[in-house]
Order: C-alpha cells, then structure tokens, then sequence
C-alpha cells in the first residue's frame, strides 16, 4: 500500500523558511508527478505547486513563484518544498500527493494518493 509521510512544519514567523518533506513508500515514486497542497481553516484545499517525474516541468501558483521551490530526490523517494519569506496568509496544512501519471498537474481530481498533511503556522 502507497504510503506519503510529509514532514517539516512547524511555527515561523513571517518572513521565515520551512522546508517540508513528503517520503513515499510501499509504491511508484519516480516515474510519477507530485504535487503540494493547502488547506486553511474554513477554505478549501488548493493547489501550490507541482513537479513532473523527472522535474523537468513544474508549475507555481504566483503566490507560490518566486518564494516556493519545489525538488525531488528520486533515490530517496522524496518530494521537498523549500518555503522562504513565509507570510502569516501562508498558514495551513499542507499536503503532498502523487500524480496519476508522470506529468505535472495543476487540478487534484489527477492525483491518486495523498499524505496526511503537516500544519505550517506563520505568526505575524
């Protein structure tokens, strides 16, 4: 069974740097595209970021461009987001998930298994 385990959040205060990590065990990694996304409270869950297989593609949102980066470690089964200058808007949990396929997705409804989330609190 494919298991995603993020990690990495935590409280910072604005203008501060996380970096998350999501391991993927017990399935496919490399050959898949992974995904970020983010739930806060009383919204729905978005889409942040994402990568292809072989990180070639990637797409931000522009909230995300320029202050996010996404990687992959495909020896290591690992998918990371470096988060700088973090802003208090940037509070939720966020999630990992893998992609149907190999592509880079925007929407949710391509991507097949998710992690349990991992809360990141900005304080202003």
């Amino acid at each position: 069974q494919v298991q995603l385990v993020e990690s990495g959040g935590g409280l910072v205060q604005a203008g501060g740097s996380l970096r998350l990590s999501c391991v993927v065990s017990g399935g496919t990694f490399s050959t898949r595209g992974m995904g970020w996304f983010r739930q806060a409270p009383d919204k729905e869950r978005e889409f942040v970021v994402s990568l292809s297989w072989n990180g070639a593609t990637t797409y931000y949102t522009d909230t995300a461009k320029g202050r996010f980066t996404i990687s992959r470690d495909n020896a290591r089964n690992t998918v990371y987001l470096q988060m700088n200058s973090l802003k208090p808007e940037d509070t939720a949990v966020y999630y990992c998930a893998r992609s149907k396929d190999t592509y880079s997705h925007y929407s949710q409804h391509n991507y097949d298994t998710w992690g349990q989330g991992t809360q990141v609190t900005v304080s202003s």
